[in-house]
């Protein structure tokens, strides 16, 4: 294989970014420094393309991999927290490339889990040990919405990577407190899949909910203001919202794991899985992922990591990208 250069994209809700990035002839990838775009300030991703470009000062390889925050099946792509629709069909020519690659961004997640070595995790529960070298592994993670994905490992170094849409089944309450988040939503919303409950936006409905059972009038707060009071200490109820935010996580990375048959590791993932990685070691996550009744001991013996990697959805791009065109 000669080395390939290509622009590797994550596209999610919120925000967008670019990075030059190379693969070796040793299939090596290596990602330049990462620029980040915020969706909202462009109409579409050709914009953000030129803007990226004329950053980068010079003409542009002529190859693209992108992660999207959507299904990615149909060549008309809607994101799904995103204004923006991509078709797929066109990307060669209002791109300017010649190959293209284009991933969901939690496909392109196990990607990256597939191709990085234990270094880039960090423990979070289950038995102190590397994730498994065979087998399956669930991935997931709480952004803008929550990304569900699983990869699976063969013999010789072999994987394969499937995308779900696993943030979307039902959200299933344990507790009396979960059971008025879930009347909450169901006010507002005719169905409550878990992603309702365990994404950035949903702290907004569980401090509201916890406000409500204390009997008195939540400040009028985003979820922006929520988890920058609750990280920081300043705020006891925004504090507890998160407590109940990690134990929902654990709970919904517990069914998923025994949904996907993800025994051989569970790796949380995104930009808030790793800002919350401190919490959730000290919370009540891997109580919850492992409370599955007679299951309980093989749960247990999962090792769930959260990965460290600073760009895993431009890295894991770029690794699609290897992937289809080696």
């Amino acid at each position: 294989m000669v080395m390939t250069r290509l622009v590797a994209i994550d596209i999610g809700g919120t925000h967008v970014r670019f990075a030059l990035a190379r693969i070796d002839a040793d299939n090596a990838i290596v990602l330049d420094e990462p620029a980040t775009l915020h969706c909202h300030d462009f109409p579409s991703l050709e914009a953000a393309w030129k803007e990226f470009e004329a950053r980068v000062g010079t003409a542009l390889p002529p190859a693209v991999a992108i992660a999207v925050a959507a299904t990615v099946n149909a060549d008309e792509i809607h994101l799904t927290n995103n204004r923006w629709i991509i078709r797929q069909s066109e990307l060669n020519a209002s791109l300017g490339v010649g190959r293209v690659t284009v991933v969901n961004d939690f496909a392109a997640i196990a990607h990256a889990v597939a191709r990085l070595d234990d270094s880039h995790f960090q423990y979070l529960a289950g038995p102190d040990q590397p994730l498994g070298t065979e087998g399956t592994i669930s991935i997931l993670g709480p952004g803008t919405g929550l990304g569900v994905a699983h990869l699976w490992r063969g013999v010789g170094g072999v994987y394969r990577v499937q995308a779900t849409e696993g943030g979307h089944i039902d959200f299933a309450p344990l507790d009396p407190t979960e059971d008025a988040i879930l009347a909450h939503l169901r006010a507002k919303h005719a169905r409550v899949s878990v992603e309702r409950v365990v994404s950035g936006p949903a702290i907004v409905d569980i401090y509201e909910t916890l406000a409500k059972l204390e009997g008195g009038s939540p400040a009028e707060l985003d979820d922006v203001a929520i988890w920058s009071k609750g990280m920081a200490g300043e705020d006891k109820l925004a504090m507890a919202a998160i407590d109940r935010f990690c134990l929902s996580l654990g709970s919904v990375a517990g069914d998923i794991a025994l949904a996907q048959g993800g025994f051989a590791g569970v790796v949380v993932a995104g930009g808030m899985g790793y800002r919350l990685r401190e919490v959730l070691q000290v919370s009540g996550f891997a109580e919850r992922f492992c409370a599955k009744g007679r299951f309980e001991p093989l749960l247990a013996s999962i090792p769930v990591r959260i990965i460290g990697h600073p760009q895993p959805g431009l890295f894991g791009a770029a690794a699609a990208f290897a992937f289809e065109h080696s």
